[in-house]
């Protein structure tokens, strides 16, 4: 299942020799040499079995491609029955025509079934958050880790790809054990990680689903064309970056945060968020103004907590200055907006 991404790959090997060893099990089950897929990888054969190695993007990219044009087989052996090449291109055809991605993941869900029925995809939308879940209705064996990671990034790059935004991850949980790579997974998914859960998952922010998808049938074409990369970094563009800042300093209320601790709450570097706020035409300080008006309104239109108490929640030092900031945003003091509002 190929897919491009919006960024470099990293040149690192980041990828765990497992998923290797996972390719080279699929050849043994079809009763099949790995010799040339391993080749085709430059992945050495004493690095199959190594406990703690790992190869490139670029590597595992042409080892699991060839092995699947040559398997037959996009599911590398998982499920009863081969997925002949160009399976996934199928699921992407018949959803990339949707308005938006809400729509696109339920077809995504919906029609994996007819690839196959030992998992069912879910798209589960909350109050705040949407969740995509794998189903497993039968022993997915040794290959277990191998196949649910794969199909939920799978459907994450598409999701990516499709409404051309990074789609920041706020966790992603897996049924079976910690494995000893387990260092890779903030790299495939996010750094809120957690095993032995009841099923394998993603969870984001529900506001991604309204997106609309942004690709056409050519550039479907080209983007088949790519490669398989589990090991990706993530979209650089955030369509929603600006909504999670928001979304952090409301949480807040009145607590101070610095650029570090809003970065840090959004696992991105403090010069990474400045840049992309500057991209969509804003700024921190900005947003946090904003964040400042919003809660001092809401609490001015609830009529009972005194106006001292809420520059404090606001985040200001004294009642002197947080009325002279509110007649700069407003025109009118806290109190004489109160009383209109009443």
């Amino acid at each position: 299942m190929p897919f491009q991404t919006a960024t470099a790959l990293p040149r690192r090997a980041v990828t765990p020799a497992a998923f290797v060893r996972g390719v080279v099990a699929a050849y043994a089950r079809y009763g099949r040499d790995p010799a040339e897929a391993l080749a085709r990888g430059q992945v050495a054969p004493d690095l199959v079995n190594s406990p703690d190695g790992r190869v490139t993007a670029a590597q595992f990219e042409a080892l699991a491609g060839h092995a699947m044009r040559e398997l037959d087989d996009e599911a590398l052996g998982w499920f009863t029955r081969r997925l002949p090449w160009g399976s996934y291109g199928m699921l992407c055809r018949a959803s990339i025509t949707a308005p938006t991605l809400e729509v696109a993941l339920k077809r995504w869900c919906r029609h994996h079934r007819l690839l196959t029925e030992d998992v069912l995809l879910d798209l589960a939308i909350g109050e705040e958050t949407a969740t995509v879940s794998i189903r497993e209705l039968r022993d997915l064996g040794p290959l277990r880790e191998f196949c649910l990671v794969t199909l939920l990034r799978y459907a994450l790059g598409f999701s990516c790809w499709a409404v051309d935004s990074r789609i920041a991850l706020r966790a992603a949980e897996f049924p079976h054990p910690e494995p000893g790579h387990v260092s890779v997974y903030p790299t495939i998914f996010c750094r809120n990680i957690r095993f032995d859960a009841d099923h394998a998952s993603i969870t984001f922010d529900k506001h991604y689903l309204s997106l609309p998808l942004t690709r056409s049938a050519p550039d479907l074409d080209n983007m088949l064309k790519g490669a398989l990369r589990l090991t990706v970094l993530p979209y650089r563009r955030d369509r929603l970056l600006v909504e999670r800042v928001r979304r952090v300093l409301r949480d807040a209320r009145g607590r101070s945060l610095g650029a570090e601790d809003v970065a840090s709450e959004l696992a991105l570097s403090t010069r990474t968020m400045h840049r992309r706020l500057r991209e969509e035409a804003t700024s921190l300080r900005d947003l946090k103004e904003e964040a400042k008006f919003e809660l001092a309104k809401q609490e001015l239109m609830r009529g009972r907590t005194p106006i001292k108490r809420i520059a404090e929640i606001a985040g200001f030092r004294n009642e002197k200055s947080f009325s002279r900031a509110f007649r700069t945003w407003t025109g009118a003091s806290p109190r004489e907006f109160r009383g209109r509002y009443r």
